[in-house]
């Protein structure tokens, strides 16, 4: 919904606002938020707020269907990286993840005119993304999904909202935004529940399915021109994520 619109950085203003506003009676009455968790929900919202206008700035400038795979896939690959640069030592299985990752975005990328602005601007949202994910496994040990979440995005709201111009922002409002908004708040919530139960590495190997369906629906809806070497790059980069978390 959101690569879709004219003015993608407007549409993701008023799509985060959105969600911050419909997931606010939701917040207050499941409210759970221990002290220990607001230095956590600072660095996230932070990281959160450089990673929405990345996003806009990279759906406005290079296809879906290559940044969102890189983006997505190569996070959790920075994830392992980070844990390695501390001293573990990769098990083969995820040696391997990190090898079929790399191959799928390589084939995602393409060889034939190459989009190197597209290939940066997802390795540095995966960069962003990988960030969060770290602070957000450890602060939501000290709160419910929900409340944590709209501490975390009341802040990237009213920046989005500051930043972009008013008549930005009511020619962007309208359903889609909104909708796109309310359904990004509740996978991430979905997202921060599941963390809460499970390690890290599992919950990112299933979250990251998504980027074969971001394909699809960019070939379907955003008429992009998506070739069967896209497609099974961004199978890969699913498959490399679900090594990684054996």
């Amino acid at each position: 919904m959101l690569a879709g619109t004219r003015d993608t950085l407007a549409a993701t203003a008023v799509a985060v606002a959105s969600s911050v506003a419909v997931a606010a009676p939701v917040a207050a009455l499941t409210w759970d938020v221990q002290a220990a968790a607001l230095p956590y929900a600072a660095g996230s919202s932070v990281l959160e707020l450089v990673y929405f206008f990345a996003l806009a700035a990279a759906y406005a400038r290079s296809d879906m269907s290559l940044v969102y795979p890189v983006a997505r896939g190569a996070a959790p690959v920075l994830v392992l990286l980070a844990a390695l640069a501390l001293g573990r030592l990769p098990r083969a299985t995820e040696a391997a993840g990190v090898a079929v990752v790399a191959a799928g975005v390589l084939l995602v990328r393409g060889r034939a005119a190459p989009d190197a602005r597209g290939l940066a601007l997802g390795l540095g949202i995966a960069t962003v993304i990988a960030g969060y994910t770290v602070v957000d496994n450890a602060g939501i040990e000290h709160a419910s999904p929900i409340a944590y979440l709209e501490i975390e995005l009341v802040p990237v709201a009213l920046a989005g909202l500051l930043a972009v111009p008013r008549h930005r922002l009511r020619a962007a409002f309208g359903t889609g935004p909104v909708l796109a908004g309310s359904a990004g708040f509740a996978a991430y919530a979905l997202v921060l529940a599941a963390l809460d139960r499970a390690p890290a590495a599992p919950v990112a190997a299933v979250r990251e399915t998504s980027v074969v369906m971001a394909v699809a629906l960019a070939a379907v809806f955003l008429k992009e021109r998506v070739t069967p070497a896209r497609v099974t790059g961004a199978a890969a980069v699913a498959g490399g994520v679900a090594l990684l978390s054996l």
